[in-house]
């Protein structure tokens, strides 16, 4: 049982200070108002900016004029929480109301940060949602806090928000510049080393931050992943697999289960490929592997294709030794993608005659988009290759909206009655996340 004083200085503590004062904000769009009686739980890799999220939001409410005191945050990872029980956290709730009794009855809102070293926190959750009237948002461990699991343990009762490493605007922001408009010569030299830089080492918060010990902190995220998050996590025994499964991952363009298999025999190693595909799906539960379906009409035929493999971020990529620029230019257009458009409402496309569309983006009337990524369009051969892939794919899946990102290279072209845009990656990431291509 945790002493009633050591819960009163945390609650004192966090109301003396409730957010770090060097907090840089994130272009977040998590609602601050929730209509129904569900938790807000932030997901995403580790180390994302998911416990900064949670501030940015306490931040916002203060500025928006809410009492400080009306707000409580928690970090079930103090040491002073360490083996923290069911009853402790109720005691918690009730050490607060002792503190701020005119509260009782008002909305609070509460923050509930590494939430899963509290013994049964979804009893516990799920019991403030029902009795207080509280705004409920927790956060944890990425590879205990899966969307499908946090849906069962709380019963449905949970609105999931995905918290990436840092989008490209983001990434400026946390290296101190601003991009004013009109656009000048010199600011526009430097987003351009800016994007070169993301490109390569990618958006983790600490990585933009500390950018001296950039390699260390991504080495660092990395084997935390997988030692904590896939090997602990799922109980995996054959660590040194689930490695090469990385390196092949990080080196491949697309992930065949079936060759990757063939390679580990002709090594001596043995595993089965159910075991594999465990390995692939937890690394993609951990939010750091994407694989990346081919588009059919069939959901059978879809998940029967090899899928093209893409990483939440550059930096991991590097870390594998991927130096190709066109690997590390398709896979940011990739993380952009995802953020703007979900996983869900993305494929990629193989037409008759396997010309090859990078990304197919998906609404809710079908195929919204057709997207190449193409570093280097200067290169004729190259630019033939793309057009013709987007022309065909664009007469088979009747999609009109086709794009070519460029690193650097801006243009509208007119093919057989359709338009082709082609649009530099610094500009593209420079639009908001909502905002169209």
């Amino acid at each position: 049982m945790i002493n009633r004083d050591v819960l009163a200085r945390l609650i004192a503590d966090f109301h003396e200070n409730p957010y770090p004062k060097d907090l840089i904000d994130r272009e977040f769009s998590i609602s601050l108002e929730i209509p129904i009686r569900r938790a807000i739980a932030l997901i995403g890799p580790r180390r994302s900016g998911k416990t900064y999220a949670m501030f940015q939001l306490i931040k916002t409410l203060i500025n928006r004029g809410v009492d400080v005191h009306r707000i409580l945050y928690v970090n079930f990872e103090y040491y002073e929480l360490t083996g923290a029980s069911l009853s402790d956290a109720f005691r918690l709730i009730e050490e607060y109301y002792s503190i701020y009794p005119e509260n009782r009855g008002r909305r609070i809102w509460l923050f509930l940060d590494e939430v899963q070293e509290l013994e049964d926190w979804d009893i516990f959750v799920r019991n403030m949602l029902d009795r207080e009237n509280m705004y409920i948002y927790i956060s944890g461990s990425s590879s205990k806090m899966l969307s499908r699991e946090l849906s069962s343990r709380l019963r449905g009762r949970t609105l999931s928000y995905e918290i990436y490493p840092l989008s490209f605007r983001e990434y400026l922001r946390f290296r101190g510049i601003e991009v004013e408009k009109p656009i000048s010569s010199r600011t526009r030299s430097r987003i351009m080393n800016a994007i070169a830089m993301y490109m390569e080492y990618g958006g983790y918060p600490e990585v933009a931050r500390y950018w001296r010990e950039r390699i260390r902190i991504l080495h660092e995220i990395m084997e935390t992943t997988i030692v904590r998050d896939v090997v602990e996590r799922y109980r995996f025994r054959n660590e040194r697999i689930i490695r090469l499964m990385m390196k092949a991952l990080a080196n491949s363009r697309e992930f065949s289960v079936h060759r990757f298999h063939r390679l580990l025999k002709s090594m001596g190693m043995k595993v089965s490929k159910n075991t594999l595909y465990s390995y692939l799906q937890a690394l993609n539960d951990v939010m750091i592997v994407y694989p990346l379906r081919r588009y059919s009409p069939s959901y059978k035929r879809e998940e029967q294709t090899i899928p093209k493999i893409y990483f939440i971020d550059n930096g991991l990529l590097r870390i594998y030794g991927v130096d190709s620029r066109s690997k590390l230019f398709e896979n940011l257009v990739f993380t952009y993608l995802l953020r703007r458009r979900g996983f869900s409402n993305l494929r990629y496309y193989k037409s008759y005659g396997d010309r090859e569309v990078d990304f197919v983006v998906l609404g809710d009337s079908g195929v919204d988009e057709l997207i190449q990524a193409c570093y280097n369009v200067e290169d004729p051969e190259t630019r033939r290759r793309e057009i013709k892939a987007l022309l065909k794919a664009s007469t088979e899946l009747g999609c009109r909206n086709l794009y070519i990102v460029t690193w650097d290279y801006e243009d509208v072209e007119e093919h057989n009655g359709r338009r082709i845009m082609y649009i530099p990656l610094w500009k593209l990431m420079l639009k908001r996340v909502g905002a169209a291509v």
